[in-house]
């Protein structure tokens, strides 16, 4: 098609609404276009972009057995209220009622449709394992929507789904899917970083992100320098240290510092003072007073020490 005939509706300027990059870019080069808060349209370049994505992730689902399904959206109540997540979603459900008072939801996942899919069709365990995906757009009525593409109430997922017949085939097909996405991102160019992940709603014994390295987006990791953990910050764990000897340690000496409203002039105090040694802000706390109140409970003072560097 000629370019000029190309529907190319583009922008001089982002719109004042859009904070981050992407969001500025994609709207200003034509590829989406905002009907609502938290819902875009995809526009003809933006759409051969999406496209292409698709193919990709195909390609590589294809690959390790997956087959495509695609299921509806529009879904009835029964098989959230059964698993609890009608209620667990709280107000992210687009919740609605047909004409004839049924309860129905516009999904925002579908594990509960796809277990109803499969269940009673194998009458053998050696029809299993079996691999199912979908590319379908999903519906979160977000409190919030912005970042463009990145918090929007409509959005578009590919969601894959295993059928074991034991654990093992279980961690044989988790294997296989996260093979997958990792030739998808490595074709897609992304940076990328693989970390522990909170299952949430989702529930689960473990869960993995693949979280596309960048200084605005929906997620927060942390990551250790000296070795491979990662995880979503949600995730974190801390291990206790092990209990340290004190018996050797000098008793506490209790010094005045009037004038040491800052860790930066507590440290000069302190090298000044000629304590026998140099004296770092990583040398110090500064305590962080804090009240914490739970329901039906007396407010509580809790003291924290937090490093001075």
């Amino acid at each position: 098609m000629r370019l000029s005939r190309f529907f190319l509706p583009t922008l001089k300027e982002a719109p004042s609404d859009a904070q981050i990059v992407s969001h500025q870019l994609m709207l200003r080069a034509g590829m989406i276009k905002q009907e609502a808060a938290g819902i875009y349209a995809w526009l003809p370049l933006g759409l051969r972009v999406l496209r292409n994505i698709e193919q990709v992730v195909r390609e590589e689902m294809n690959a390790i057995g997956g087959q495509e399904i695609l299921l509806p959206a529009l879904l009835p109540r029964e098989p959230y209220e059964t698993t609890n997540r009608w209620t667990e979603y709280g107000d992210s459900l687009f919740r609605l009622k047909d004409r004839k008072g049924a309860d129905m939801m516009l999904g925002p996942t579908h594990e509960e449709i796809f277990a109803l899919t499969v269940k009673g069709e194998y009458n053998s365990y050696k029809d299993l394992p079996v691999i199912l995906y979908q590319i379908q757009t999903k519906y979160r009525d977000e409190a919030r929507p912005r970042a463009g593409l990145l918090r929007g109430r409509e959005f578009i997922m590919k969601d894959s789904y295993s059928f074991d017949h034991t654990k093992q085939g279980l961690e044989e097909s988790y294997a296989k899917h996260r093979g997958a996405y990792v030739k998808i991102f490595d074709r897609l160019g992304f940076e990328y970083v693989v970390v522990h992940a909170d299952s949430g709603a989702m529930g689960g014994s473990a869960s993995e992100e693949f979280l596309a390295v960048a200084p605005a987006g929906e997620d927060t990791f942390v990551r250790s320098t000296g070795g491979d953990y990662a995880a979503n910050v949600e995730a974190v764990t801390t291990p206790a240290s092990e209990a340290l000897d004190y018996a050797a340690t000098p008793e506490a000496v209790v010094h005045d510092t009037p004038d040491a409203t800052t860790i930066d002039a507590l440290v000069e105090w302190a090298n000044a003072a000629d304590l026998g040694r140099t004296v770092t802000g990583a040398d110090t706390l500064k305590c962080v007073m804090v009240k914490v109140t739970e329901p039906g409970k007396e407010p509580e003072l809790v003291g924290i020490g937090v490093p001075g560097d």
